[in-house]
């Protein structure tokens, strides 16, 4: 039965991670265009932070060839990245073997989602079975490291909640200790933002989409469509 996984990848030699790492304030979501010979595109998708601040660490970071914003629509940016260097360039002195890497390109597994962290990348995938998955995973503890966040099987229902990123996690837990939810308020957002070290507008966005999220996963999926 098929296996979905969502897992960390502790390795800063990973794509991207130094612009995550620029930008932390942003979220960063990357895309490899396989259709494009063997130095893919990245197809990277920015939400909030400064636009300034991902731009400059675009410009600065060593594995970026060339990039363009494709597109914009309110705190999201688009860009198409030329990368400076292969996988197996980039990569080449953390592994033991290359052609271990080009084994996972054919292994049974579908990565539909890749987040780009300041120490690594997290990824969600679909495995054809627990071999399938044991190939992966082991793969990447001999070279790097593996955190595993959630294993469910296909059909399981997930536990509410681990739809939201680890930011989302940690906004949400900062400003319930902080008393930022009860009635009155204990702490302000200012607050909240101060002790997650971000500006108060990117920790109001932050709690709006893991709100958002929670909404979506629990009481929204037992609402009765509204008339038209």
């Amino acid at each position: 039965m098929a296996l979905l996984a969502e897992f960390g990848i502790p390795c800063d030699a990973l794509p991207l991670v130094e612009v995550a790492a620029a930008a932390p304030e942003a979220s960063l979501t990357l895309e490899l265009q396989f259709n494009h010979g063997p130095r893919p595109l990245f197809l990277v998708t920015a939400t909030g932070g400064s636009s300034t601040t991902v731009e400059n660490g675009l410009d600065d970071a060593f594995d970026v060839g060339e990039w363009t914003r494709i597109g914009q629509a309110g705190d999201t940016r688009r860009y198409q990245v030329v990368p400076a260097l292969s996988l197996e360039e980039q990569l080449g002195d953390r592994l033991d073997d290359l052609a271990d890497l080009e084994a996972l390109a054919t292994a049974d597994a579908i990565i539909e989602r890749i987040e780009v962290e300041t120490d690594g990348w997290r990824q969600t995938g679909w495995f054809a079975d627990r071999a399938a998955f044991d190939e992966f995973s082991s793969f990447w503890r001999r070279n790097s490291g593996f955190r595993l966040h959630r294993l469910t099987r296909d059909g399981e229902p997930e536990p509410p909640g681990d739809g939201l990123t680890d930011r989302q996690h940690e906004a949400l837990r900062t400003a319930y200790e902080l008393g930022y939810f009860e009635i009155p308020r204990r702490a302000s957002l200012q607050a909240v933002a101060a002790e997650l070290d971000i500006s108060a507008s990117s920790a109001s966005e932050r709690l709006r989409r893991a709100q958002t999220r929670l909404v979506q996963e629990t009481v929204a999926t037992t609402w009765p469509p509204l008339p038209d």
